[in-house]
């Protein structure tokens, strides 16, 4: 990266838990910014955020010229992506999107640092397009066992926080324990049925084949970032009245046998992963003891599948919202000024 050269950022959505999270990683990660804009709706423009210790007036989006902002951030929804990402383009800055408005375009990257960084360089609408929290962590485990001995069919079971649902949806989860807790009724808002205490296997829109659009990500989203669609995957998502922190039950079906010990090895190498595997109470990792918080992506309970000669099983856990969303936009953004 140029150390001369700092770069006019704007986050799109700042006073969302995603937004907040990437001013904050901006700032640990020393990003090389000449000034820092934060921009939301109207209804939020005027208040204020921090960043780097210091509060920034959040300015309107629908008001602001893009012209001298250098890299977007953005994480405000795809209604809002599909309206104001070709603004910005269009004045010069390169996107980097958190929602799912581009993921599926053929000319627009869709990005996992650690997986396949050289494809943000293939920008042809100055858009780059992050991935599915799910998706997300899910490739730094799985692409160095794809290069090595190749994946037939991935079987996931995806256990997510109610913060891939946003303020609301963690707010329901704690108004809902603590009226539970004290006998008094709830009345489902934000989820369809009672999040506390309970396991909702629907995380986004019914599609026509009976899975969910979240699931759905995960079949698409693997098989771009990965390069490959003859990866066969069969994906389940269920939302966990948990507040921080994706968790993936992962068996995959290599075309070379893979042992436990050769995975442990070849993720231990692995870019952005941490192996916590240890047969023994507590020797694995979990959303709350290891994910909460932090950047890695972290796998255990790695083992041979008994029923398949070439299975391997693997439990996967990351913060959805650090490196699910926030993170890896950051890391993209720096993969951009190293262009420079």
């Amino acid at each position: 990266m140029n150390e001369q050269r700092r770069f006019k950022v704007a986050v799109v959505g700042a006073t969302g838990a995603v937004g907040e999270t990437m001013l904050a990683i901006l700032a640990e990660r020393k990003f090389p910014v000449s000034e820092v804009v934060a921009l939301a709706s109207a209804r939020s423009a005027g208040g204020e955020v921090e960043f780097d210790g210091k509060k920034i007036v959040v300015q309107d989006l629908a008001t602001f010229d893009p012209t001298g902002v250098d890299i977007a951030l953005f994480s405000a929804g795809g209604g809002v992506s599909k309206e104001y990402a070709p603004k910005f383009a269009a004045a010069g800055v390169v996107v980097i999107d958190n929602s799912s408005a581009f993921r599926y375009d053929d000319d627009v990257p869709l990005v996992v640092s650690e997986v396949n960084p050289d494809a943000a360089r293939q920008r042809p609408r100055s858009i780059i397009a992050n991935p599915n929290c799910s998706t997300m962590q899910l490739m730094p485990v799985l692409a160095p066992i794809h290069r090595e001995y190749g994946i037939e069919r991935i079987n996931v079971a995806t256990y997510q926080s109610v913060s891939g649902g946003g303020r609301t949806a963690m707010e329901e989860l704690g108004k809902q324990t603590a009226q539970l807790l004290n006998f008094q009724d709830i009345d489902p808002q934000k989820f369809p049925v009672q999040i506390a205490f309970n396991l909702i296997p629907h995380i986004d829109d019914f599609q026509d084949n009976g899975y969910t659009k979240e699931e759905m990500k995960l079949v698409w989203e693997t098989r771009k970032i990965l390069g490959d669609d003859s990866i066969q995957v069969n994906p389940t998502a269920v939302r966990v009245p948990v507040f921080f922190g994706h968790s993936e039950a992962v068996n995959i079906e290599t075309k070379k046998k893979i042992t436990p010990e050769q995975a442990r090895a070849l993720l231990a190498a692995a870019p952005g992963v941490q192996v916590v595997d240890e047969h023994k109470p507590g020797g694995y990792p979990t959303p709350v003891t290891h994910a909460s918080g932090t950047d890695p992506v972290y796998v255990g309970r790695i083992r041979e599948d008994l029923s398949h000669p070439r299975g391997l099983n693997l439990w996967v856990v990351a913060d959805n919202i650090r490196k699910g969303a926030a993170l890896n936009a950051v890391q993209l953004a720096e993969l951009v000024a190293a262009e420079a």
